[in-house]
């Protein structure tokens, strides 16, 4: 059975990769454009998916984890503001470049916050079968959504998701 951390820290190594992929292919924007295409919607996919079943575990099993969630909420909206600001712009352009880099970094910022605080807390507060049940719903959202088709994309207020999830 899959683990929902192992999971999310396979999706990081893939963020991490690609995003530095993306980077080699800035002299072919038909490349980076189809690359971007892929890994926008795989950030969606795994933020959503986050925000549907990990954080609201965070959130039921470990005390005091509500800043700690605000934050990864506020990261993902960050990252969405990222993926839109180069939507609006023309593939290859500065402007679309702009976009990617602010994904990118609230991305990079997200993941290291989330591995340093969240998943050891989660570790430490959580079984090993509800990290298996939470890895199975994970899998099944990220199935039902490929290419993020489904998914709104739009921000969520940090406080208004702990209120109503915690």
């Amino acid at each position: 059975m899959p683990d929902v951390i192992r999971l999310i820290l396979d999706d990081h190594e893939t963020f991490r990769s690609r995003f530095a992929r993306l980077a080699e292919l800035r002299e072919d924007p038909q490349a980076a454009a189809e690359l971007w295409r892929e890994l926008s919607a795989h950030l969606e996919v795994h933020a959503s998916a986050e925000e549907e079943h990990f954080y609201p575990a965070l959130l039921q099993n470990v005390e005091g984890s509500e800043d700690e969630t605000k934050d990864a909420i506020n990261d993902h909206d960050e990252i969405r503001d990222g993926i839109r600001r180069s939507a609006a712009a023309e593939a290859g352009s500065d402007e679309w470049w702009a976009g990617i880099q602010d994904a990118r970094e609230a991305n990079d910022e997200h993941l290291a916050e989330e591995e340093r605080d969240d998943i050891p807390d989660f570790l430490r507060a959580v079984s090993v079968e509800l990290r298996q049940e939470l890895g199975e719903r994970f899998e099944r959202f990220v199935g039902e959504h490929p290419g993020a088709r489904g998914l709104s994309g739009e921000d969520k207020d940090p406080d208004r998701y702990v209120a109503e999830n915690g």
